[in-house]
């Protein structure tokens, strides 16, 4: 009967055991996860602009002008999407957006 008991309390142990880890994984994904933002603002071809983290701002009007526009196409659909794709090469992913400004942002982990 003991040798029951012990083995019904191991198993309930592990459960235990099992349950905590499982939920400690869960806390490890989201420790330390941060985000920085960074806003495209409309402003015409040629002085349309990033911000950056810190207040970094980068006019990018120069790499603009070096894209063919199709005959047709919005001027500023045509821009603000390549600035998108820009920053989505270097990581962001589309956050929110206004009538003049693309809001991205780009998960930062801490270690």
């Amino acid at each position: 009967m003991k040798k029951l008991h012990l083995l019904g309390f191991g198993f309930i142990v592990l459960i235990g055991i099992g349950i905590f880890r499982l939920i400690a994984a869960d806390d490890s994904l989201t420790t330390g996860v941060r985000y920085e933002y960074a806003t495209i603002r409309w402003a015409g071809k040629e002085n349309t602009h990033i911000v950056r983290r810190g207040g970094e701002v980068e006019f990018i009007g120069h790499e603009l002008r070096k894209a063919q526009k199709p005959d047709r196409t919005d001027d500023r659909a045509y821009y603000m999407n390549l600035a998108m794709n820009g920053l989505a090469k270097e990581g962001y992913e589309f956050a929110g957006m206004t009538n003049d400004e693309i809001v991205m942002k780009r998960r930062i982990v801490d270690r």
